[in-house]
C-alpha cells in the first residue's frame, strides 16, 4: 500500500533530508586517496548524531554501518572495510537518516582524483559517471503528479543504455518514509505498459535510483557477508539517489 504523507510529515523529512544532504556532501568531500571505508563511515555517523539525527541504516535489521560503500565492481550494499581508497577507484557512498520517525534515503558515486591535477579527465570513467548522475535528474523531472512510476523508470533507462551501458534489474528505487522501503517500487528501466504502473500521487514520497553498470547488467552477491553485491562480469558500476516528494507542481527534492 502507498502511503501518502501529511504537510507535517514531509516538513519532517525536509529537515531529515536536509541533514543527510550536508552529511553526504562533507562525506564526498573527504573520498581522498589514502582514507579508509570504514573512516567514511565513522565520519558519516558522527556527523549525523552531531546534526540530530539517527543512522537510518543502522535500523535494518543485522546491519550495523552508516553507510554502505560500493567501490568499483561493488553495485550495492556494500559493508565499509578497511581498505584505503586509491587513486581512480570509483566510489559510491549511500547514505539514510532517521528523523523523528521518517527516514531519507541518498546516494552519490565519485571518482577518486589526484588532488594535484587540476584539469578534469573526461575519459570514459567520467563519462559513465556523468550518465548516471543525468539518468537520476532525467528520472525525477519525470516525478509528477498525475504521471506514472513507468515515466520515471523509462526516463532513466532511456539516459543509461542511451550511452551503452546496463540498467541493473534486480535492484530498484523504493517509496521512503515511515520504513526504509516503502511501496511503490521504482524501476531504473520499463518492463510493459506504463499505464500498469503505478500512479503518481501529490504527497508521495519515492527514492528515486540510477543502479547501473558499465558491463552486463548481471549481478552477484560476492561473498558470504549477505549484503555486498558485485557485476557479474567485473565491470564498474555506479549509483545515484535521491529522496523527493511528488507535490502538486511537480517534484521537490528533499535530500
Amino acid at each position: 500500500m502507498i502511503a501518502l504523507k501529511t504537510e507535517e510529515e514531509i516538513d519532517i523529512m525536509r529537515k531529515g533530508g536536509k541533514i543527510l544532504a550536508e552529511v553526504l556532501r562533507e562525506v564526498i568531500k573527504n573520498v581522498k586517496v589514502g582514507i579508509s571505508e570504514l573512516e567514511l563511515d565513522r565520519m558519516a555517523e558522527k556527523l549525523i548524531l552531531e546534526k540530530g539525527g539517527e543512522s537510518g541504516f543502522k535500523k535494518v535489521e543485522g546491519y550495523k554501518h552508516a553507510i554502505c560503500i560500493s567501490t568499483n565492481d561493488v553495485v550495492v550494499h556494500g559493508i565499509p572495510t578497511g581498505y584505503k581508497l586509491k587513486e581512480d577507484d570509483v566510489v559510491g557512498i549511500d547514505c539514510g537518516v532517521y528523523y523523528k520517525g521518517f527516514h531519507t534515503d541518498m546516494a552519490q558515486t565519485v571518482r577518486v582524483k589526484n588532488e594535484k591535477l587540476k584539469v578534469k579527465n573526461l575519459d570514459e570513467v567520467d563519462k559513465f559517471l556523468d550518465a548516471g548522475e543525468k539518468a537520476m535528474w532525467d528520472g525525477i523531472k519525470a516525478a509528477k503528479a498525475g504521471q506514472r512510476v513507468g515515466n520515471i523508470s523509462k526516463a532513466i533507462q532511456k539516459t543509461i543504455e542511451g550511452q551503452g551501458y546496463s540498467v541493473v534489474r534486480s535492484l530498484i528505487g523504493h517509496g521512503v518514509g515511515k520504513e526504509l522501503h516503502e511501496d511503490p517500487e521504482i524501476p531504473g528501466f520499463l518492463d510493459g505498459s506504463i499505464l500498469r504502473t503505478p500512479l503518481l500521487k501529490e504527497g508521495m514520497t519515492i527514492a528515486i535510483e540510477a543502479i547501473y553498470n558499465m558491463g552486463k547488467s548481471d549481478v552477484i552477491y560476492s561473498s558470504d557477508d549477505g549484503w555486498t553485491i558485485k557485476s557479474e562480469d567485473g565491470s564498474l558500476s555506479g549509483l545515484f539517489e535521491r529522496t523527493i516528494v511528488i507535490t502538486r507542481l511537480g517534484s521537490e527534492i528533499l535530500t
